[in-house]
């Protein structure tokens, strides 16, 4: 094929594809995927709710107020939810109880993980405390920083919620003719949004089996052989916001549930660990049926993008990696590349 026989896109789509580049990069750059994602949300759940709005709402100005009020609705029960969230995991039985378990288990563990492991940890709680304090000594300035950093990120992601509620409720107005970049450019954003929601309802769907899974594993199978773990609702509640994020969520989940079986017995470590080598197996076989039917691409295709994305990125890049991912598959489709 020659060059003059390829068919190129108008300029105004090509400078879509660049603008909304663009527009990704700087999310990316400024670390405000934590806002995106929370705006991308909302106007998720207000559009699932839209059929309820033409039951009820016949009238533009009644449809406009009926979305509005799920709008804040939405934006309300999210903001409940992460502070019951937060709360729960910084309670008692919470996440620094959890941590503390941990390092008591590393403490005890001479006697039970090889040499060549014991070689690579702290071998007594205290060390585990003397590195952690040592490391937060050279870092203090930055620790400083992330503690701003995380105050101005949850600013971000609740203005990216309010943005997403009022952009739900301007979609109720008919539509209007668009120029050529405004409409290329709402193309590339709607075929985002949409990978978005693919993506999202599908990891939805695994985290909520993993943590289904989890949950009978450690409130039924193991007391029924006698076995009883500590934290087993933070553990249930980790395995379920962390699995939002393909493969490396079921991993983090998999590390604090097997180290905590070993706190109580080595026997509850070896079933812990072959159940959830089972539940792994489990999900990536999900992820090829859920996830790589809807956007045609495979586990290791998403891994790989993640592997990549964090390596340029950070953890905002591993975070969109699987979005981003199914969204650049879905433009080159409908570009018929490949």
């Amino acid at each position: 094929m020659k060059l003059q026989d390829i068919d190129f896109p108008p300029p105004p789509v090509v400078a879509s594809y660049l603008l909304f580049a663009a527009g990704l990069l700087g999310v990316l750059a400024s670390h405000m995927v934590g806002a995106l994602f929370s705006g991308l949300l909302v106007f998720l759940l207000v559009q699932l709710a839209q059929p309820l709005v033409g039951r009820f709402a016949s009238g533009h100005n009644a449809r406009v107020l009926a979305t509005l009020g799920i709008a804040i609705i939405v934006v309300g029960g999210l903001v409940k939810a992460g502070l019951w969230i937060a709360v729960l995991l910084h309670s008692g039985s919470g996440l620094d109880a959890l941590w503390v378990k941990i390092a008591e288990t590393i403490d005890s563990a001479n006697g039970i993980l090889p040499a060549w492991v014991l070689a690579s940890l702290p071998s007594t709680a205290s060390d585990l405390k003397d590195a952690v304090v040592h490391w937060l000594r050279e870092h203090a300035a930055e620790l400083r920083l992330a503690g701003k950093e995380a105050g101005v990120g949850v600013v971000q992601i609740l203005i990216g919620m309010l943005v997403a509620a009022l952009v739900a409720v301007q979609e109720v107005d008919e539509p209007h003719q668009q120029r050529p970049l405004a409409q290329a450019l709402s193309e590339r954003i709607e075929r985002f949004y949409a990978m978005f929601r693919t993506v999202f309802v599908a990891q939805g769907k695994i985290a909520t089996i993993n943590a289904t899974l989890t949950g009978i594993y450690l409130l039924g199978v193991l007391p029924a052989i006698g076995i009883s773990l500590p934290f087993v609702k933070t553990m249930i509640l980790v395995t379920w916001l962390v699995g939002f994020l393909p493969v490396a969520g079921n991993l983090i989940s998999n590390t604090i549930i097997v180290l905590i079986s070993l706190s109580v017995s080595a026997l509850a470590a070896v079933l812990s660990l072959a159940f959830l080598i089972l539940v792994h197996k489990l999900e990536w076989l999900v992820i090829g049926k859920v996830v790589g039917e809807q956007i045609g691409a495979k586990a290791w295709e998403i891994l790989l993008a993640m592997l990549v994305m964090e390596r340029l990125f950070g953890p905002g890049g591993l975070a969109i990696a699987p979005v981003t991912y199914a969204y650049v598959k879905a433009e080159l489709k409908a570009a018929a590349l490949i």
